[in-house]
């Protein structure tokens, strides 16, 4: 990622209703909208916001299933993340689906790499 790409730092628009529940230790991760133009005011084309988005290692934590940190013996010291965190994820990871224009990966609890305060500043290496 070119580090003049940035993600924005507002919370992702989900809506409950519209949603999927992700079922039993799954997590639906809701992606971060990639700046429409650099700090320096240079705009990024929309092939290159999709591709980052797609390769994005950030997300918000819209919801989590049911059986998500459930088993003890993986996560003795509890759950790695809640709603509303913000996580770092591998890139590429877990499935994508769109819903009414707002990007989100399904991915499994395991898959949590940290939670951050926000997105901003956060890039792949």
């Amino acid at each position: 990622m070119s580090e003049a790409i940035q993600y924005s730092d507002e919370q992702p628009k989900v809506s409950a209703k519209k949603v999927p529940d992700p079922t039993g230790y799954r997590l639906l991760i809701a992606l971060p909208e990639v700046k429409e133009q650099t700090d320096g005011g240079i705009y990024v084309p929309d092939e290159r916001r999709d591709a980052e988005s797609v390769a994005t290692i950030v997300g918000f934590v819209a919801k989590m299933g049911p059986e998500a940190y459930a088993n003890k013996e993986r996560f003795p010291s509890g759950p790695w993340c809640e709603e509303g965190d913000w996580i770092v994820m591998r890139a590429y990871s877990g499935t994508r689906i769109r819903v009414h224009g707002q990007e989100f990966r399904i991915i499994n609890d395991d898959s949590v790499e940290a939670v951050i305060e926000n997105p901003m500043g956060v890039a792949r290496a």
